[in-house]
């Protein structure tokens, strides 16, 4: 392992999780340190040396993430973002095994909804991509040092204990208000638009919606009907958390095993940092 090698490895992967020894900052600056040294040699890593490639790291994260959310059952078919009904309609999971919704065949459409509100927020997914790379790409020197600290340079108040997605966190900060603003007219987009054959998420939603409060409207009290939702609200925060969990999944990789990410990883910061 080369001087270079030894250099990340300690910037980027060397605190892996919030248990990290209490020594880790110590460590950290002292790595920081030698790097930047005059007499480390003419092949020395600079601080912006550094920082290049901790945001070559949250390139190629943030690029698999938005790759993975806005793929056909991205969302769909992973449990951990997938996306379920609005809190509004919890009162049709609670019906749903009652004769009158059961007349209707309402239970059977819940699945169908729950894939069309998936299908919107995949469709959508992409719209990050370009959020991100301005984000990164803004990053300061100094903000970078203290994401490599394992703390959100944006936040006012940071936990003294080390955060291994303080980079995640950076970035919430940084790009959410500007992601809903992207993400909303193209989730309302979507939601209109024909995703699951000849019907459209809208359409898919406002029959199990309004087929099961007109069985609750006709059932005399049996049935209590359910309140309006916000649809596209709803689906563009969800789309968010969920695109956002992927990104600290890539960043907790990322921090764990930096050879594999530069194994797999370009830009000249990789070929300066580890041999080519």
């Amino acid at each position: 392992m080369n001087y270079h090698g030894i250099l990340i490895v300690l910037t980027l992967g060397f605190f892996i999780s919030p248990a990290a020894p209490p020594s880790c900052d110590q460590v950290l600056d002292t790595a920081i340190a030698v790097a930047t040294s005059p007499d480390s040699g003419p092949k020395a890593l600079s601080n912006t040396e550094i920082i290049n490639g901790l945001k070559t790291a949250l390139n190629v994260g943030t690029d698999s993430s938005v790759s993975s959310t806005s793929a056909l059952n991205g969302f769909y078919k992973d449990e951990a973002i997938k996306i379920l009904l609005p809190p509004e309609a919890e009162i049709i999971y609670e019906n749903k095994d009652k004769a009158l919704v059961k007349a209707l065949k309402l239970d059977e459409k819940i699945e169908d909804a729950i894939l069309a509100l998936n299908r919107a927020a995949e469709d959508a997914a992409k719209e990050a991509g370009p959020i991100f790379k301005d984000a990164i790409l803004s990053m300061s020197i100094s903000e970078g040092m203290t994401i490599l600290k394992g703390r959100n340079p944006l936040m006012a108040e940071s936990s003294a204990e080390f955060d291994s997605t303080a980079a995640t966190s950076y970035l919430k900060s940084a790009t959410r208000d500007q992601l809903r603003a992207a993400f909303a007219p193209k989730v309302n987009a979507s939601l209109d638009k024909k995703l699951m054959g000849n019907y459209s998420p809208n359409q898919i939603w406002n029959t199990l919606s309004s087929g099961y409060n007109n069985v609750a409207n006709k059932s005399f009290g049996m049935v209590e009907p359910m309140n309006n939702t916000d649809l596209g609200a709803y689906v563009t925060e969800k789309a968010l958390d969920g695109l956002f969990l992927k990104v600290a999944e890539e960043e907790i990789k990322i921090r764990r095993d930096p050879w594999a990410w530069a194994k797999t990883s370009v830009g000249n910061i990789l070929s300066r940092v580890f041999g080519g």
